[in-house]
C-alpha cells in the first residue's frame, strides 16, 4: 500500500468514446502508466498475488508474457477525449430528436393516460412498489422489507422484477412487460397459485405488435393490454400515476444520466418525460430506505412480553430456590413500603 499505484492496466479501453472521462487524464498527471486494451483473457493467465512486471505495453508475470495492450500518454488521452466530446454533442442531438418525437406520439398517454388499462387493485391513494431487475435491486428489496410489511404498497414488477418479487418472498400484484425477461417458473407459478392474485399488462409497440403476446395465450395466461413506444418501466411508472397513487417507489429502475451516456439507451426520451411527469410523486427505493425506520408492530411488542413472562413463569416453576428467592425479595419489598412515612 505504501508503494501506491504502479500502473493501471485495462482489459478494454479506458475511454469508451461514448463521453469524455477524466481518469486517464488524472492518471496521466499523476505519472501512472496507462495501459489499455490487453484482452479479457488475462484474466485467466494471472492470479491474484502474482508479482508482475510492465514494459512500456507488455505485461509480464515472472518471465512469461500474459498480455499486450496500448499505453496511453498525453496525445492519445486527448484525442480519444476529443472524440468523445463528438459523440455526445451527436447523442444530446439525437436525444432532442427523440424527445419531441415521443411526446408528439405519446402526448395523450402521457399527459391523459389514455389507453391504460383498468385494474382490478386499487391504486388510488396508495404507495406503489416498482420492481425493475436492475443496478442493486436485491439491496433495495431488502433494506424494504420493513416498508413493505407496514405499508403493504401494490407490488408491480416489471418484466424480471416479477421473478425479483417472487424470490424475496412477495406475491406481484400486477406485472407490466413485454414478456422478453420474465422466467417461465415466474409465469408458471402466477398463472398457478398466484392467477387469482397477479394481474398481467402486456406492453405492445404502437402499431399493436407485441413479441410476448403469443407467449401469454400459449400458456393460456389471461392479460390486459398497453400500446406505448416507451419503456415497460416507464408504463408502470404512468399507470400508477394516473390512477392517483399517492408514492411511487422506485427499485432498480434506470434513466440516470450516467447510464444514458455510458450505454445510449435508444428509449431514453420516454424516461426523461415520463420522470418528469411524474417526479412529483416518484422516489427511489434507497431514499425510502433512508427516511422509513423499521417500527415495531404493537403485535410484536405484545408477544414478546408474553415470551419473556412465559419463560420466568416456566423457570419459576423449575426452581424452588428461585421461587424462595422472589418471595423473599418481594417481601422486603413490601416491610420497605410500609416503613416509608
Amino acid at each position: 500500500m505504501r508503494a501506491g499505484v504502479a500502473a493501471v492496466v485495462n482489459a478494454a479501453p479506458s475511454i469508451s468514446g461514448r463521453y469524455p472521462n477524466l481518469g486517464p487524464m488524472i492518471l496521466e498527471e499523476a505519472g501512472v502508466p496507462l495501459v489499455d486494451q490487453v484482452g479479457t483473457l488475462v484474466l485467466q493467465k494471472i492470479r491474484e498475488g502474482d508479482p508482475l512486471r510492465l514494459e512500456h505495453d507488455r505485461l509480464f508475470s515472472g518471465d512469461r508474457l500474459v498480455a499486450v495492450g496500448v499505453r496511453q500518454d498525453r496525445g492519445t488521452i486527448l484525442r480519444a477525449m476529443e472524440s468523445a466530446r463528438e459523440a455526445v454533442d451527436e447523442r444530446f442531438e439525437g436525444f432532442a430528436r427523440n424527445t419531441l418525437e415521443y411526446m408528439r406520439e405519446e402526448r395523450d398517454l402521457l399527459f391523459g393516460g389514455a389507453g391504460l388499462p383498468e385494474l382490478r387493485h386499487p391504486i388510488a391513494g396508495r404507495h406503489v412498489l416498482v420492481v425493475v431487475r436492475g443496478y442493486g435491486y436485491r439491496e433495495d428489496l431488502a433494506a424494504l422489507r420493513s416498508y413493505i410489511r407496514d405499508v403493504k404498497p401494490v407490488l408491480v414488477g416489471v418484466d424480471g422484477g416479477a421473478d425479483a418479487l417472487l424470490d424475496a418472498g412477495y406475491v406481484p400484484d400486477v406485472v407490466i412487460g413485454d414478456m422478453d425477461s420474465i422466467s417461465d417458473r415466474a409465469l408458471s407459478q402466477i398463472n398457478g397459485r398466484h392467477r387469482l392474485s397477479t394481474e398481467i399488462v402486456l406492453h405492445a409497440y404502437p402499431d399493436g405488435r407485441a413479441p410476448g403476446r403469443a407467449r401469454l395465450e400459449r400458456l393460456e395466461i389471461p392479460y390486459l393490454e398497453v400500446r406505448s413506444a416507451g419503456t415497460s418501466e416507464d408504463v408502470a411508472f404512468l399507470l400508477a400515476h394516473e390512477r392517483r397513487a399517492e408514492l411511487i417507489v422506485a427499485v432498480g429502475t434506470h434513466g440516470n444520466l450516467r447510464e444514458f451516456l455510458d450505454k445510449g439507451r435508444l428509449g431514453m426520451s420516454s424516461t426523461f418525460l415520463v420522470r418528469l411527469r411524474v417526479g412529483e410523486i416518484l422516489m427511489d427505493a434507497k431514499g425510502v430506505a433512508r427516511i422509513y425506520p423499521g417500527r415495531a408492530k404493537p403485535g410484536d411488542v405484545v408477544l414478546l412480553v408474553g415470551a419473556v413472562l412465559v419463560a420466568l413463569g416456566l423457570m419459576l416453576a423449575a426452581s424452588d430456590a428461585l421461587r424462595l428467592y422472589l418471595h423473599q425479595t418481594l417481601d422486603g419489598i413490601v416491610d420497605w413500603i410500609r416503613s416509608l412515612p
